[in-house]
Order: C-alpha cells, then structure tokens, then sequence
C-alpha cells in the first residue's frame, strides 16, 4: 500500500452512510420534540425511528470493565448502531470533555471505532464523532 492510499484510507469518513442517516433521525427528531424532554425521551424516539428504518440497534448495552483478566465493574451504552458505533445521548447545557472521554471509554471497552454524542438540549442539535 503506497502513502498517498493510506492517508486517504485515515481521512476518510466511518460509516459515512450508516451515519449520515443516523444524524437524520437525530435531526428530525429534535425538530419535532425539540429541547425540552428528558433524555429517556429522546432514546424512545431514536428507537422508534430505529426500528422504522430498519437500522439493527442495541439499547442500554451492558459492557464489562477489565484489567488483567478481572472485572473492575460495567458500563451501560445508550445504544450500539449495527455493532459498528456507539450512540450516547444527552441533554445537558453542552456536550464537555467529560462526555468526550466517556464514549472513548465506552470505544476502548469494547473495541469500536467510532461514537457519536448527541445532545438535544440546545437550541439545535449538538454533536460529536469520536473515533477510537
């Protein structure tokens, strides 16, 4: 594999289709219930607009925490998008480094590659793709 072929491989966008109709979902959804609700709102409504679109999901994913072959304990993921990207919801005044760091967390536990944090509370959509 020659260099050029690898820095466009590093550049290029994860899942760019999985995630371009995921951020849809995330979109229309808060252009309909916008800012208000609790956040176990949202995860209703992203479900519901999983299912609709067919998208294989998983919701409040259990994950072991471990060191040297022995359990530390459990994180529990919003969602896992077709077991390739994680999906953690929020509804805070803004998306902080501490949410950043989780869903690094929740992608070295688990060996994804990428995470997307939405936060709904805003005036719009607040997002971040981290990628592992």
């Amino acid at each position: 594999m020659d260099t050029n072929t690898t820095q466009k491989q590093d550049t290029e966008l994860l899942y760019p289709e999985m995630s371009y109709q995921l951020m849809g979902v995330l979109f229309e959804i808060h252009n309909t219930l916008g800012n208000k609700f609790q956040e176990k709102h949202y995860q209703r409504a992203i479900e519901i607009q999983l299912k609709k679109l067919a998208i294989p999901y998983r919701k409040e994913v259990k994950t072991e925490v471990r060191f040297e072959g022995e359990k530390l304990g459990d994180f529990f993921l919003d969602f896992v998008i077709d077991d390739k990207m994680i999906l953690e919801t929020k509804t805070v005044p803004a998306i902080r480094m501490n949410d950043v760091k989780q869903v690094l967390r929740y992608l070295e536990a688990t060996k994804l590659r990428l995470g997307i944090i939405v936060n709904f509370r805003g005036s719009q959509v607040e997002y971040r793709r981290i990628v592992r």
